[in-house]
């Protein structure tokens, strides 16, 4: 088709379905390598382009490389002909995981609220299980489960007509443990997890998650081996979940009772996790150069880093919640708090937290 450089009405262009089902398959550099030629050969013409930027976008965005989704979704946004409803809930579930895995909870609220729209012009079809299941994992983080549930509800339907294909089904069965995990509701996890167990001997993904599975029940029983969790994290990593690996290995050290097992773990997590928005957009898959120290703070009196963990703090987090999500231990997450107090010249908590409220509203574009 990309040959021919014809145009024709089918269901899904043919990249876009190679695309899916590698991303079905734990293989984003499968999905990237098809999807850039696609693009190359102008597949589909002008209709398909934009979906299949989305769709470069949700590779990039599993990759570890937000900067690069981003510019996708600009580059597929820029046209300004509109998105098919289909197409319109792929970009929401983009933003949400975008939102998710930055830690941004005021963007993953923002986004949830549009997708959550969205969803409600579409019908559940294979081609839609990839952001059904990103937001399956949003709303368990925002404790609105209960909005998603018909959708949930009717996916499963549809795979269990299809005699529960692994292809289709592996992923959407780790979105589920990863809800329950987050909602706190054990009893939900099992059958998921089950379900990865009985596929993973035909299922390279599914062996992988159900490894992985195995390492976040045990963290959360608080039976933490850090040398499970480092290759659980690794082998998520290795078919495209880097920050789902970073996450387990994240929590996990948070929970670590050796010092020495609380420090590699932390390690494998800022190994794996993206310098979040920072990723190069040119391919090259070099990290951009560090930033002088005297350019580091900016018109709040804050660096980068501080900032984010700012952001923590005024979400209410705990020195031990705000390590987990940033990858660092509770001390340091501590330090930076303190280094905040003597740059702003803060001294109780209430004027800590009105001055942050001042300073990160100070960089936030207006209307949002």
């Amino acid at each position: 088709m990309t040959a021919a450089g014809t145009a024709v009405p089918l269901p899904e262009v043919p990249a876009a379905l190679a695309a899916l089902a590698a991303l079905h398959h734990g293989e984003p550099a499968v999905a990237d390598t098809v999807l850039d030629d696609a693009l190359t050969g102008d597949q589909g013409g002008p209709v398909a382009r934009p979906r299949l930027l989305l769709l470069r976008a949700w590779t990039a965005m599993h990759r570890g490389r937000p900067g690069l989704a981003r510019a996708a979704i600009g580059e597929a946004t820029a046209g300004g002909q509109g998105f098919t409803p289909r197409d319109e809930l792929l970009w929401h579930a983009l933003e949400v995981g975008l939102a998710r895995r930055a830690d941004d909870t005021p963007g993953l609220v923002r986004a949830w609220r549009r997708a959550r729209t969205a969803v409600l012009h579409v019908a559940v079809d294979l081609y839609s299980l990839l952001p059904l299941g990103e937001l399956a994992v949003a709303s368990a983080r925002l404790h609105e489960s209960d909005r998603l549930e018909p959708y949930l509800a009717e996916a499963w339907a549809l795979l269990a007509r299809l005699g529960d294909p692994p292809l289709w089904s592996v992923p959407l069965h780790w979105s589920a443990v990863q809800a329950a995990i987050l909602a706190d509701r054990p009893r939900d996890l099992a059958p998921h997890a089950e379900a990865l167990v009985h596929a993973a001997g035909h299922s390279h993904l599914a062996a992988v998650l159900a490894a992985a599975g195995r390492a976040w029940v045990s963290v959360l029983g608080g039976r933490v081996e850090a040398a499970t969790v480092e290759s659980a994290a690794h082998a998520l990593a290795s078919v495209g979940l880097i920050w789902d690996g970073a996450r387990l290995a994240g929590h996990a050290a948070a929970r670590a009772a050796e010092p020495k097992d609380m420090t590699r773990l932390l390690a494998c997590a800022r190994n794996l996790h993206p310098d979040r928005g920072a990723d190069p957009v040119d391919g090259t898959g070099r990290p951009p150069p560090a930033a002088p120290a005297a350019a580091a703070v900016d018109q709040t009196g804050l660096s980068a880093r501080e900032r984010e963990v700012a952001r923590h703090v005024l979400d209410g987090k705990t020195y031990r919640e705000i390590g987990t999500a940033m990858f660092i231990s509770p001390r340091t997450a501590e330090h930076h708090i303190g280094r905040i107090r003597r740059r702003l010249g803060i001294r109780t908590r209430a004027e800590l937290l009105t001055r942050l409220r001042l300073a990160l509203d100070s960089e936030s574009p207006q209307g949002q």
